[in-house]
């Protein structure tokens, strides 16, 4: 009964245990282009823009795929949420 508890709170435990370098991994062209800081494609602040612009592309496509895959109970929600009396 609490087997898989404790088996995810050693996980956690073992993974927040990590050094942090090992967790934080980026690309290799994302972390050449920030280190080498040069004056290449318009210059540090286009390629800043460049970086957080694909970061963001990145983060967006998981909750673009969420709520195709659960749409209908999304929007079941936000109904059953307008038409409540309270």
């Amino acid at each position: 009964m609490f087997r898989r508890p404790v088996i995810m709170l050693l996980f956690f435990a073992v993974l927040i245990s990590l050094p942090c370098d090992l967790l934080a991994q980026g690309c290799a062209m994302c972390k050449a282009t920030v280190e080498g800081q040069q004056q290449a494609f318009g210059g540090e602040q286009a390629v800043g823009r460049g970086l957080n612009s694909g970061i963001l592309y990145l983060m967006a496509a998981p909750y673009l795929l969420l709520f195709l895959l659960f749409r209908r109970k999304i929007v079941g929600f936000f109904k059953e949420f307008a038409g409540a009396q309270g």
